[in-house]
Order: C-alpha cells, then sequence, then structure tokens
C-alpha cells in the first residue's frame, strides 16, 4: 500500500492530511500536493508581465493602462514645446512597476511608443516597433544559450500588444491594417476602440462588424487566435470573445460617487460614464481577458509560439555558417526582422557548440 508520512510536513496542516490518510480515504497518495507547491514556488518567484500599447498620440494609451491596473503604472504625455511635439521618429519606452495585490507580487513592464502614426507620412511607421520586438527575442536567445546561464532568465519579451482604433465610425485606416497584418505575425495583438464614448451604441456596432470584417478580409488573426485554442472548451469561451473584438472601451483614473459607490468614470454633462459597468463600455471585458482569465495563456503563446518561431529561425540561419548577433550589429537588422548576412559567425561568442545541440531539439 503506498505509504504517505514523509508527505505530511510539506502541507500547510498535516494532522488534517493525517487524519484523511489514515481514516476516510485509505487509497489517498497525496498527488494533488502538487498544485499547492507550484503555488507556494510560484508566490516566492513573482510573476512577470511585459504589454506595448501603440496608437496614435491622444487616443489615451496611457490613462487606459492605468486604469487596468488601477495606479499610475504609464507615463502621462506632457505637452512640450509646439516645435517638439511631435516627434521625429518612432520612440519607444518602457516603465516597469511592481504590483503586489493579496500577496501576489507582479513586475509589469508598459511599453509605450509615442511619434507612432503622428507624422504627415505614416510609411513603415510599424518598422521600429517590429525591431524592438525582435531585440527582446533575441537578447532572451542569448541569455538561453550561454554555457552559463542564469537560473532563471529575465524576461523582456512583449507578450501583448493593445493596438488602439481610432473612433472614426467608419472602417480601418491603411496604417491600422498594415500594423496588424504584419506584427500579429510576432506578437499577441488585442486591438481596442479608444474613446468609444465618442460613438452611439449603434455606430460602435457598425464600426465593430466593420473591423471583424476588415481583419478576416486581411488575414489578420489577433489574440486569441483560432489554431491555438487546446480544446473544446477553449473554442468556446475564445469564440465569445473573438465575437466580441475589437473592445469598445473607454478609460478614466478619476474616481467618482455614484449611488453610494465609489466608480471610476468620466463626467459629463448629461451622466457618468461607468469604465467597469459593460452597460457602457466593454473595458471590463479587456481587463478580464488580460488579467483575469487570460494572462497565462497570452504567455504561453508568447514563448511556444512567437518566440519559438524567432528561434527556429535564427538557429537555422546560424548553422547556414552566417549570421552576426543582431544587438552586435543592430544597423544591419531589416526592418521587416530579417537579419542581413555577415561574415562573422555566432561563435564569436563561443557558443556554437550550444547552437548546434539547441539545432537538434526542433
Amino acid at each position: 500500500k503506498p505509504h504517505t508520512d514523509s508527505v505530511k510536513p510539506n502541507h500547510g496542516s498535516p494532522q488534517a492530511k493525517g487524519d484523511k490518510t489514515n481514516g476516510s480515504d485509505f487509497g489517498y497518495v497525496g498527488i494533488d500536493a502538487i498544485l499547492e507547491q507550484m503555488r507556494r514556488k510560484a508566490m516566492k518567484q513573482g510573476f512577470e508581465f511585459n504589454i506595448m500599447v501603440v496608437g496614435q498620440s491622444g487616443l489615451g494609451k496611457s490613462t487606459l493602462m492605468n486604469t487596468l491596473f488601477k495606479s499610475k503604472v504609464s507615463r502621462k504625455s506632457v505637452q512640450p514645446n509646439p516645435e517638439e511635439r511631435i516627434p521625429k521618429t518612432i520612440e519607444i519606452k518602457s516603465i516597469s512597476h511592481d504590483i503586489e495585490e493579496k500577496g501576489v507580487r507582479m513586475k509589469l513592464t508598459v511599453i509605450d511608443t509615442p511619434g507612432f502614426g503622428d507624422q504627415i507620412n505614416n510609411e513603415n511607421c510599424w518598422q521600429p516597433i517590429m525591431k524592438f520586438i525582435n531585440d527582446q527575442y533575441e537578447a532572451y536567445l542569448q541569455e538561453e544559450i550561454n554555457i552559463d546561464r542564469k537560473k532563471r532568465i529575465p524576461d523582456s519579451r512583449v507578450h501583448c500588444c493593445i493596438y488602439f482604433i481610432p473612433p472614426t465610425g467608419h472602417c480601418l485606416r491603411p496604417l491600422d491594417v498594415e500594423f496588424m497584418r504584419r506584427l500579429s505575425k510576432v506578437v499577441n495583438i488585442v486591438p481596442v476602440i479608444a474613446k468609444a464614448d465618442t460613438l452611439t451604441l449603434e455606430e460602435r456596432d457598425y464600426f465593430k462588424q466593420t473591423i471583424r470584417e476588415e481583419l478576416r478580409a486581411n488575414g489578420i488573426d489577433v489574440y486569441p487566435q483560432k489554431e491555438f485554442d487546446e480544446d473544446a472548451e477553449d473554442r468556446m469561451i475564445n469564440d465569445k470573445i473573438r465575437e466580441m473584438i475589437p473592445f469598445a472601451v473607454v478609460g478614466s483614473d478619476q474616481e467618482y460617487q455614484v449611488n453610494g459607490k465609489r466608480i471610476l468614470g468620466r463626467k459629463t454633462k448629461w451622466g457618468t460614464i461607468e469604465v467597469e459597468n459593460i452597460a457602457h463600455c466593454e473595458f471590463a471585458y479587456l481587463r478580464d481577458l488580460l488579467i483575469r482569465t487570460h494572462m497565462q495563456n497570452i504567455k504561453d503563446i508568447t514563448g511556444s509560439i512567437h518566440y519559438e518561431t524567432y528561434r527556429v529561425r535564427r538557429l537555422n540561419e546560424s548553422n547556414g555558417h552566417f549570421t552576426p548577433h543582431p544587438s552586435d550589429h543592430p544597423a544591419e537588422l531589416k526592418t521587416n526582422g530579417q537579419h542581413e548576412e555577415q561574415p562573422n559567425a555566432l561563435q564569436a561568442n563561443g557558443v556554437a557548440a550550444q547552437h548546434e545541440a539547441l539545432s537538434h531539439e526542433m
């Protein structure tokens, strides 16, 4: 018969577990205790989540991030001098915060892209963002193939990109289509209609339907991707989410009292728009997707699909006798995420053997 006495000290209440073993459930082994062990380990390590926000100025990107996490996690745009108001190029700014709730610690990194879509000519303005995402994959790969690699590799990979669509009520702009078409291949994209309180309910529903049709017509696969549904239950849950995309959201970090309750909202002459009220906007659905139900899945798809695709391509290139580290030659990184051929091989870092070993795993 199984002997379980040695397992008892690992449980929070050994006496209760002992009673269960010796009394009511003679066949109990204690395999379910692995869940508690995993929970304790995860609580000690904490979690990382990296979220990128992309959209032109004035769509409420920083406000929405602050609303999502109910704290000042994103930079607030400051009004610069008139001649500096529109950056010449897209800057990419990351801000990290340690957030704790009920004993769970999370390192949240918000990556902002001021300057995106603000030029008269926005041709190729997605390229610096694509380069940034690939650079994070490259940094993780280099850590992974080191001989003396860290016990826990710092994860700066972009797990999710929230793309802000202006509330025009008509259709997607060519810039929106081009950005999502290219970036959906390397990162999880969640499109949202910004400042949705500027649309009537009928306009909002029509706009959402139009966007869904345009996404399908252009072969743009936003999160949650149909091909990654794990089972019928997953498919049923994700189908409901796919029917709601893009989320029509309103952000606000202002608190008001409504019927004696504190709420986040926007006060107007005709009433208060409650950010977390699903009758007013779809912010609650977005929050649930990103934080309460799908955060781990978003991270898993980043690691097992998007990063793995990048890793396989890079290791195949290295076995094909060329390609330096993009971090060594940032100028040589092509804007579509591909790398120029260079004479210096990856062996320069003394990791040829690791590349060879890893390539056999594929």
